[in-house]
This record gives structure tokens, C-alpha cells and sequence, in this order.
């Protein structure tokens, strides 16, 4: 008999992305598996995850209010309504588990599961986790994260789901990366044999590293340093075309999102970026150099993403508050040029990431959905 798996996560790349990895998994496991996602149409998942091929149902968002106010007066009224719509959801489609991600969408989701007694299995991506999963860990033993250290009752690290199409690139034989190196530097416009700054804030971007790289960029572009720039869907205007350097001919290629990282991770020899789990990760396991800007916003959580890699030696920190044009002008030569610097992080990163994770994740799933034991089980029985 198939399963019925509903999949809650959304708001940004950092909770849809394992989600996609893991129902990928899940399909690969059990082709005729039914798989729903849960989000809201505030986020990011109204794009990917339907083009990932995944039903999307939506339920309002609840956003938790950070000050007293007429938002913290409308929060039972607003839970209460998407708890009840999670609930139908999970009926309609007879879940055997509900699999969550954090994110707004998944507090409703997890009370809902949680009413109607289907058992809920969480995986959290950041190393300090967000609310919605400090909750549901009160009530599921079920617990998977992306970091070691993780403070959540019952946790279990098995890394973070990431996609076969990064899968993929990690494991292609040297030869094939090469080729995917130049199909996809030729593909943004970029030059085949030029060192490769790879910049990304994220699904949204972000406007300090956006205003840093602008500021450096005709001077990496003077040192033979060429740009793929990620700027954001949303941040992207008519002034940001691409800028090729009249002495060194390489260029500056600015663009708003990309849907395929893997060919923007092909192109690039270092990556820029803030410290969210996937963009560590990711880049860990394809064994790019990355010079990380965790964003300072929070409960801290990016600067506990990138401590394994930097203590690895995978990556360098950059600090939010002082990032100019200037810093960059230092930081990033100081690796491009240096082929030795740039071999010993790129090996150093490899270690610190697992392929694995989605597959781990998927059958945990299942074996929930089942009703069998889990290690989190024969624990919480010892």
C-alpha cells in the first residue's frame, strides 16, 4: 500500500529546498507515493514548489508578532483558522505522517497533526533552531538536523537534504565537472578559463553583500576576477546589466534569481554569500571556497551555520557590519590568486557535508508513516 505524506515548509530557499530534496527521495523510494506540500502564498514556495512538480495547498500565514500590539491580540483568531485549515488538509488527503520543515507554515501544520494523532517527524537546517521546531519537538521523537550541535530534545544529526542536481555535481567525476564548469560559464556569459567569484544573499538577496560586490567589482574585474552575481528577484533593476573590463575582458554578470544553483555552483571557483544551512552546505559538498557573511538579524543562528566549515578551514568569515568594497578587495584575491589557499579550503569544505541526508530523512519517514520503531524510539524506551 502507497503512503500519503504532507510536507509543511516555506518562506525562503532554506525551508523549501530540503523539502524538494527529501519528496524527491520519497518518490525514488516509492514511485507511487502521494506527496502534498503545505505553504502560504507568502512565500518563496508558490514558485518552486510546484515547479518541482509537487501539489501545493495553502493555508494563512502566522507570522509570530515580536512586540505587543494589535498582531499579538489577532493571534489565536489567525492560528486558530490556519490550524483548522492544516487540519482539512491533512484529512483530505489521509496523511499517514506529516513531515515538517519549519517556517510559519509549519507551527499551524504541527498542532494540526498533533490534533488529529498522525505522527510528525521535523527536520531542522539551522544549528540553532526557529520556534515552529522548538515546538513540535515537544511532541515527536522524531527529530532530524543539519548541525551536530543542534539544541533540540531527541535530535539526530544526519546533515541536510540536499538536491540530486547537487548531489549530482558533488559526485560527477573530475572530468565531468570540467565540462559542466565550461557549459555553465558559457552559458551566463561567462569566460571559460577566469577565476570565478559565485555571489548569492540568498533567495532575496541581500542588500549589504549586493552594495559590497558592486562597489569591488571593477576592481576584481581589473585583477582578471570575473562575477556571477545573484542580486535577488526583487532587487534587480534596469541600471544592473553585465560590465566587462576594457584591459582584462572579463565581466561582471549580474542577474536576479537562478533556478538551477548547480550551474552557477559549476561556474564558480568561490562563493560569496551569507550563512544560511543551505548555502553552507551546499558549497561544503561541492567543495567550494566560501567567504561567509552571516547575516546578523536573528537569534544567531548563521553565525552557528558556518563555525564547522570555518573550523575546518572550508571557509572564512566576513562580518555584516563592516562589509565594503574595500574588504572584499582583499578577501577574495587573497583566495582566487593563491591556487594553494584555494585547493586546501576546497578540500577542507568537502568533509564537512553529507550526500546522504535526504535519503536518511526519507526513509525515517516512511518508517514513521509505518508505525515502526526508530532509533528516537528504542531511546526514549531505554
Amino acid at each position: 500500500m502507497s503512503h500519503s505524506v504532507v510536507l509543511a515548509g516555506g518562506g525562503s530557499a532554506g525551508h523549501t529546498s530540503p523539502l524538494i530534496a527529501t519528496a524527491e527521495q520519497l518518490r525514488r523510494m516509492e514511485p507511487d507515493i502521494t506527496l502534498t506540500a503545505i505553504g502560504t502564498a507568502r512565500g518563496l514556495e508558490t514558485r518552486t514548489i510546484p515547479a518541482a512538480g509537487l501539489p501545493l495547498e495553502l493555508i494563512p500565514p502566522v507570522p509570530m508578532p515580536r512586540k505587543p500590539g494589535a498582531d499579538l491580540i489577532k493571534l489565536p483568531v489567525r492560528l486558530g483558522k490556519a490550524v483548522s485549515e492544516a487540519a482539512a488538509i491533512l484529512r483530505r488527503h489521509r496523511a499517514d505522517v506529516l513531515l515538517g520543515f519549519g517556517g510559519y507554515v509549519s507551527t499551524p501544520a504541527y498542532l494540526a497533526a498533533r490534533r488529529l494523532g498522525i505522527p510528525v517527524v521535523i527536520h531542522e537546517q539551522n544549528a540553532l533552531p526557529g520556534l515552529a521546531n522548538r515546538l513540535a519537538a515537544r511532541f515527536t521523537t522524531h527529530v532530524a538536523t543539519s548541525f551536530p550541535e543542534t539544541p533540540l530534545p531527541h535530535a539526530d544529526w544526519i546533515g541536510l537534504p540536499l538536491r540530486e542536481s547537487i548531489i549530482g555535481l558533488a559526485e560527477a567525476p573530475e572530468e565531468e565537472r570540467r565540462r559542466l564548469k565550461a557549459e555553465a560559464r558559457a552559458e551566463f556569459g561567462l569566460e571559460p578559463d577566469t577565476p570565478t567569484l559565485l555571489v548569492t544573499g540568498g533567495s532575496q538577496g541581500a542588500a549589504r553583500i549586493n552594495r559590497a560586490v558592486k562597489d569591488a567589482s571593477s576592481g576584481l574585474l581589473a585583477e582578471g576576477i570575473q562575477i556571477l552575481h545573484q542580486l535577488g528577484g526583487t532587487n534587480i533593476t534596469e541600471s544592473d546589466v553585465p560590465v566587462t573590463h576594457p584591459q582584462t575582458e572579463v565581466s561582471y554578470v549580474p542577474v536576479g534569481f537562478i533556478e538551477q544553483m548547480e550551474k552557477a555552483y559549476a561556474a564558480a571557483d568561490l562563493v560569496l554569500c551569507r550563512a544560511g544551512a543551505s548555502s553552507v552546505l551546499e558549497a561544503a559538498l561541492l567543495g567550494l571556497p566560501t567567504l561567509l557573511v552571516p547575516y546578523a538579524v536573528g537569534n544567531g543562528e548563521q553565525a552557528r551555520n558556518a563555525t564547522a566549515v570555518v573550523k575546518a578551514g572550508g571557509a572564512r568569515l566576513l562580518d555584516d557590519s563592516t562589509l565594503t568594497g574595500d574588504v572584499l578587495l582583499t578577501a577574495v584575491p587573497a583566495i582566487l590568486d593563491d591556487p594553494d589557499v584555494l585547493q586546501a579550503m576546497a578540500a577542507a569544505a568537502r568533509g564537512v557535508a553529507s550526500s546522504d541526508a535526504g535519503r536518511q530523512l526519507a526513509r525515517l519517514t516512511l518508517a514513521v508513516a509505518d508505525g515502526q520503531p526508530t532509533g528516537a524510539d528504542r531511546q526514549e524506551n531505554d
